[in-house]
């Protein structure tokens, strides 16, 4: 009896060091959260249908190289006839994942995010909103190539009058527009991105009012 005893608690003894182990190699494998530790912030501005892959892999460079949180800015415009803070599911619908899409890019270099949705009667109002209530060192912005609805001259001159700041703007090629569709499947059940505030973000919960 007392040698089947000695044998149990072994067993168990060795199941106990076997498991954990196996939970020290998973948490040691497992990618560590990026935490926003960095004071220094770079605003990422975009607008659907033109997510720039060239300005985001410049803006993740430079976030990445100065310890800085990226901010992604995902334009929205609200029409005259409605109120400013409008549910807006059909241009929440276009943003989320296109958030996502630099969410999961950040994350893979190793750079914290901040997303925001930034509401306004245009693109340009949305930007005048962001960069009054945004605290930020930089910007980086894409201009409009042929085609493209990126941000046309006149918007970038407006930029470079009224924005505090450094602002690099990168002119991408016909064929950089970034889909969800073009990147890398995120981990199953992975989170998406954290949006805050009203300039400073839309919720995903309410948007399911309204049809703009």
């Amino acid at each position: 009896m007392t040698i089947v005893l000695i044998v149990v608690v072994v067993i168990l003894a060795v199941a106990v060091v076997a498991l954990v182990g196996a939970r020290l190699y998973d948490r040691l494998r497992r990618p560590a959260p990026v935490q926003m530790t960095g004071s220094r912030r770079i605003l990422f501005p975009f607008v659907a249908g033109g997510l720039s892959q060239r300005a985001l892999d410049a803006a993740l460079r430079l976030a990445k190289t100065e310890a800085a949180t990226l901010v992604p800015l995902f334009l929205a415009q609200v029409s005259l006839d409605l109120p400013l803070d409008s549910a807006l599911p059909r241009q929440c619908s276009m943003a989320m994942p296109l958030l996502e899409t630099v969410e999961q890019r950040a994350t893979e270099a190793g750079v914290p995010v901040d997303s925001r949705i930034v509401r306004g009667r245009n693109r340009r109002h949305a930007l005048r909103r962001a960069i009054a209530q945004e605290r930020y060192d930089r910007i980086v912005i894409a201009a409009a190539s042929e085609g493209s609805p990126g941000f046309d001259a006149e918007d970038v001159a407006w930029l470079l009058d009224h924005a505090a700041g450094e602002i690099v703007v990168l002119r991408p090629s016909e064929d950089d527009q970034l889909t969800p569709e073009r990147r890398s499947a995120p981990a199953t059940g992975a989170a998406g991105p954290r949006l805050r505030g009203d300039v400073h973000g839309v919720s995903r919960a309410g948007e399911t009012a309204g049809s703009r």
